[in-house]
């Protein structure tokens, strides 16, 4: 009796899991390197508006007090692309000043080739015009490049340095980034951007051919270059990154002295859409004495 008990609780058992076991397996949510979220908004601020630099009308806009911070986007972006990081840095008592880069975003340009110690000298003359003599600077892609152009050439006007996505030669590069997934998504979608917001909304297929020919052919920093930054520097990146190859990371950790390498997980070149808290907190690190 105790057997056909034990028996008939089994089947019984067995029956009750047939509905669970009928269920199709729900699919992992897809991994936040292979998402491109949206582009955010801006805080509200009263405190933008342009500034004449090289020739160029260049926009900016502050947000926040305290120790004041410079955030520069990536190529073919613009300041919207910090959207997320703004009011955490506000919220850690910083001064928190964007830019759109020449002929990015709101930003106009010149027919003068684009080129990254143009780019560094147009975010010395805004620097100028605002007063500040020196800040923080975080820049993602192409505006890690910009800081390191800077860091390297006057390191009187920059404290702490976060360069997230950067690269010191196009042999850093990954070939056909731009074909990928996400990278190719966000070349498609910085079309509508650009028309929304630039002063030459016609123009971003010429704009596409200039920044990728700067892409193709700049920078050409050697390890001795880099050896000569001497301000405290975070080279960063995601671990999926698109772009930007791993060894070149490690390659600018250990050129510049005493820089500290952060490889964030499970993001690419977009880890600040990704992941905006761990990479908001990284750059709160990196910037913080």
């Amino acid at each position: 009796m105790r057997a056909a008990s034990r028996i008939r609780h089994l089947v019984l058992g067995a029956l009750a899991l047939l509905p669970l076991l009928s269920q199709p397996a729900r699919a992992a949510p897809p991994a936040p390197w292979s998402l491109l979220p949206p582009m955010p908004s801006l805080p509200v601020t009263a405190r933008s508006g342009y500034k004449s630099v090289n020739g160029i009308r260049m926009w900016y806009a502050e947000y926040g007090a305290g120790k004041p911070v410079l955030l520069l986007h990536g190529g073919l972006a613009n300041s919207n692309y910090w959207g997320n990081l703004i009011p955490f840095l506000v919220a850690h008592h910083r001064l928190v000043i964007v830019t759109d880069s020449r002929g990015h975003g709101r930003s106009s340009r010149t027919r003068q080739p684009f080129g990254y110690d143009l780019m560094a000298s147009d975010v010395l003359a805004l620097l100028d015009q605002l007063g500040m003599t020196r800040v923080d600077l975080v820049g993602w892609s192409d505006g890690g490049i910009i800081g390191l152009d800077l860091a390297m050439h006057d390191p009187n006007r920059v404290d702490r340095l976060f360069a997230f996505g950067a690269n010191t030669d196009p042999s850093g590069l990954r070939r056909n980034f731009d074909r990928t997934p996400v990278f190719g998504g966000f070349i498609a979608r910085t079309r509508a951007e650009y028309q929304a917001l630039s002063p030459t909304p016609d123009q971003y297929d010429l704009f596409v051919r200039q920044i990728s020919h700067m892409w193709q052919s700049e920078p050409h920093w050697t390890r001795s270059d880099l050896a000569t930054i001497t301000i405290p520097t975070t080279i960063a990146d995601g671990d999926h990154d698109e772009a930007i190859r791993q060894a070149h990371d490690r390659f600018m950790a250990t050129a510049i002295p005493g820089a500290k390498l952060v490889i964030l997980p499970e993001v690419s070149h977009f880890a600040m859409l990704q992941a905006p808290g761990p990479f908001n907190q990284a750059v709160l690190e990196a910037i913080t004495p």
